[in-house]
């Protein structure tokens, strides 16, 4: 629709506002005037239907073995005695919470994987930046840290008993030897690939050894830094349970041992159901972390 040049003039002095268009259309002449989409709106958050569906789809196979376990039982091909159906380990699980013995167990293991990651990854993120620095740090230690790394982990079980005993130590230790090696190796990963040019402009510069670390080494290398502490806290949760043989008392891998010596069959499977859970639960939560610091440093 075309304005006559007398509803131009009014429209310009405001008068008529019957005239004038609302917002999202435009004139066009000779024609109609088109419909504009008016501008969007900030996002709204909350629903996430494709969240949703990676859930569902993460726990099709989990539910379909279950229940072909479960069938397998009652048809008689899995045997009662040596497989529990996932009702009698879900069961197991149930009365082991109610009895109060799960919490102390799990508590005590949680403190022993934690204090372990921690000290392994202090350990791993001195000797990653030492390497990083110094080109003789990095041929004097590499070699020896290459060859220690392929030592099994049940070898230290033996060395870590003679040296601290059967008390907290060497448990503690031997977790923060399997969180160690993984944080190392893609923490040194992850600091190779920094440029050295960078390094070479700060030294330039005068920034002291620390601030080359803080402000350049690290920011560079923190995707590598956080995915290889996810490594670690893995293999810390792997390692607990050849620590907790070392001589404990408590703990989930001394409730396994025991449950295995007494012939519970569903406790043993309930059991690695915890471990399973709790290892996936805090893996996730340094996911989270690990988002939140890349999206911050970006």
């Amino acid at each position: 629709m075309s304005l006559t040049t007398d509803e131009r003039v009014a429209l310009q002095r405001g008068a008529g506002t019957d005239l004038v268009a609302p917002s999202g259309y435009q004139d066009v002449p000779g024609g109609e005037r088109p419909e504009v989409a008016p501008p969007a709106g900030p996002r709204r958050r909350g629903w996430r239907p494709r969240g949703v569906v990676d859930v569902l789809l993460a726990l099709v196979l989990p539910v379909a073995l279950l229940a072909a376990w479960q069938l397998a039982v009652q048809a008689g091909v899995l045997e009662e005695s040596r497989f529990s159906s996932p009702g009698a380990v879900l069961s197991a699980l149930v009365e082991y919470a109610a009895s109060g013995r799960l919490w102390p167990n799990l508590g005590v293991s949680l403190q022993r994987v934690l204090l372990g990651f921690t000290l392994g990854s202090l350990a791993a993120l001195v000797v990653g930046v030492l390497v990083a620095l110094s080109r003789t740090a990095d041929r004097v230690l590499s070699p020896l840290l290459s060859a220690v790394r392929a030592v099994p982990s049940l070898a230290w079980v033996s060395v870590l008993i003679i040296w601290w005993g059967i008390g907290e130590e060497p448990k503690v230790g031997l977790v923060a030897i399997g969180a160690f090696f993984p944080v190392l190796a893609t923490l040194v990963a992850g600091f190779r690939q920094v440029d050295t040019g960078l390094l070479e402009v700060a030294q330039a510069y005068g920034l002291s050894w620390r601030q080359r670390v803080t402000t350049v080494l690290l920011p560079s290398a923190a995707p590598s830094l956080l995915a290889g502490a996810r490594l670690g806290l893995n293999q810390a949760w792997l390692f607990l349970v050849a620590a907790e043989l070392l001589g404990a008392t408590e703990g989930l891998g001394w409730q396994l041992q025991n449950a295995q010596r007494n012939g519970q069959v569903e406790l043993v499977l309930a059991t690695i159901v915890l471990f399973a859970v709790i290892g996936k639960a805090t893996d996730g939560l340094l996911a989270v972390v690990e988002r939140r610091v890349l999206a911050r440093l970006r």
